[in-house]
C-alpha cells in the first residue's frame, strides 16, 4: 500500500466516522466529560467536601440542582469532581491492561511452541474467574487503595488482550509477505514492527475501546463495595454506596451517580461498535448496486 492510498484510507474512515451519528454522540459527550474532569475546580458549584448542616438531604432545588446528601454536601459539585477519579481510573488500568497483555500475546503467538501452550493455559486459567471477584482478591492482596484496584482491574483485563493479539499474531505470522520478509533475511524485530504489530493494531483499538467500558465499571463497583476511592473523596460508585442507604428516603441521590456511569459506559461500548464497523475492510468498499428487475413486457 503506498503513502496516497494509505492517507486515502484514513481520509476514507474519518469521513466515515463524521458521517455517523452514534460515533458523533459518543465522541462528543466524552468529550465533554473529559472537559468537566480537567475543569473541575472552576466549574464545580461547592467544594465536594463542603457540609452545609442546614441542608441536609435536601431535594434539588435552585442552589443545589441536583440535591444534597446525608452530610449535606452537594450532589453536583461532587459529581463533577468524581469525573476524574472515574473516568481516568478507567483509561490507566485498560492502559495496564495493554502493557502487559499485549507484549505477552505478541511474543506468545510468534513464537509458538510450548510458550505459546503455556501462555494459552495461564490466560484460560485466569479468563475461567469471574472478572469483578478476581479484582477483588487482588485488591485485597494488594491493599485498598484507588492504585491498587485499578492495578487490579488491569490485571484482570490484561488476559483478554493478550489472546486477542495472540490470535492475530497467529494468522498474520503466516502470510506470504511474511514469509517473503523471513527469506529476504529481516530480523524477528523487524517482521514483529513492519508486518505484525500493524496489523493488530486495529482489533485492539475496537477491544480497547470496550474496555474502557468495563474498567469504568469494574472501578464503580470496587467503590461500591469499599474497596476503589475512599471516603470523603468523591467518586461514581462511592456516591451509588451512600445514596444506597437512603433510596427510600431521598431517591434523587442515587439517579445521577447511576445515569452517569450508564450513559458513559454507552458511549464507550457504542464508539467501540462504530470503530469496528468503520476498522473493517469491507466497510470502504463501495456497495455494488443491487441488480433491478426486468421490467420490459414480454
Amino acid at each position: 500500500m503506498t503513502t496516497r492510498s494509505l492517507s486515502r484510507s484514513r481520509g476514507d474512515l474519518l469521513r466515515l466516522l463524521l458521517a455517523d451519528r452514534r460515533a458523533l454522540l459518543s465522541l462528543s459527550y466524552l468529550t465533554l466529560l473529559l472537559i468537566a474532569a480537567v475543569a473541575a475546580p472552576w466549574i464545580a458549584p461547592f467544594s465536594p467536601l463542603e457540609q452545609d448542616y442546614d441542608h441536609i438531604l435536601t431535594a434539588p432545588n435552585a442552589l443545589h440542582w441536583l440535591g444534597t446528601d446525608d452530610v449535606g454536601r452537594d450532589i453536583l459539585s461532587r459529581l463533577i469532581h468524581g469525573t476524574p477519579a472515574s473516568l481516568f481510573s478507567a483509561m490507566f488500568a485498560v492502559g495496564v491492561a495493554v502493557v502487559l497483555g499485549v507484549p505477552v500475546g505478541l511474543i506468545a503467538g510468534y513464537v509458538g511452541g510450548a510458550l505459546d501452550d503455556v501462555v494459552g493455559r495461564v490466560v484460560d486459567t485466569l479468563l475461567s474467574f469471574p472478572a469483578i471477584v478476581l479484582a477483588i482478591s487482588v485488591t485485597g492482596a494488594l491493599g485498598i487503595s484507588l492504585f491498587n484496584a485499578m492495578l487490579a482491574i488491569g490485571l484482570v483485563y490484561a488476559p483478554v488482550l493478550a489472546r486477542l493479539t495472540r490470535a492475530q499474531t497467529l494468522v498474520t505470522k503466516n502470510e506470504l509477505y511474511v514469509d517473503a520478509a523471513r527469506c529476504l533475511g529481516a530480523s524477528h524485530a523487524r517482521i514483529l514492527l513492519r508486518h505484525i504489530i500493524p496489523n493488530v493494531v486495529q482489533p485492539l483499538i475496537v477491544q480497547v475501546t470496550l474496555l474502557l467500558a468495563a474498567a469504568l465499571l469494574a472501578e464503580a463497583s470496587l467503590s461500591f463495595l469499599g474497596f476503589g476511592v475512599q471516603p470523603p473523596a468523591p467518586s461514581w460508585g462511592g456516591m451509588l454506596s451512600r445514596a444506597y442507604n437512603y433510596m427510600e428516603s431521598s431517591p434523587w441521590q442515587i439517579y445521577p451517580p447511576g445515569l452517569v456511569i450508564l450513559f458513559t459506559a454507552l458511549a464507550f461500548n457504542a464508539l467501540g461498535e462504530s470503530l469496528r464497523t468503520l476498522l473493517d475492510p469491507t466497510a470502504l468498499k463501495p456497495r455494488r448496486p443491487a441488480p433491478q428487475a426486468n421490467t420490459t413486457p414480454a
